[in-house]
């Protein structure tokens, strides 16, 4: 078994995680018992503060699509921007 090399921040009673660990970890809501600690199941969202956006479904060209896409993770907000810079209507 190889030796883990310590961290110098590492504290006895919270000594840094092996890969073991990891491998063996469990989420709350996988622990019956621990279950009702958690207030939402994996993906699901939180309430929002100020709920000021609605929900639709628009069919766009798959061009336009693929080039926001490519921008990476938020795609859909730039989407929204360019929409409001256009000012339709």
């Amino acid at each position: 078994m190889k030796k883990q090399k310590k961290s110098s921040s590492a504290l006895p009673e919270n000594p840094e995680w092996t890969e073991r660990d990891f491998a063996e970890a469990k989420r709350v809501w996988e622990i019956p018992e621990l279950a009702h600690l958690s207030k939402r199941k994996p993906g699901e969202r939180g309430p929002q503060k100020a709920p000021t956006k609605q929900q639709v479904t628009l069919r766009l060209d798959r061009d336009v699509v693929e080039r926001f896409r490519a921008t990476g993770p938020g795609w859909q907000g730039r989407i929204n921007d360019a929409l409001k810079k256009a000012k339709v209507g």
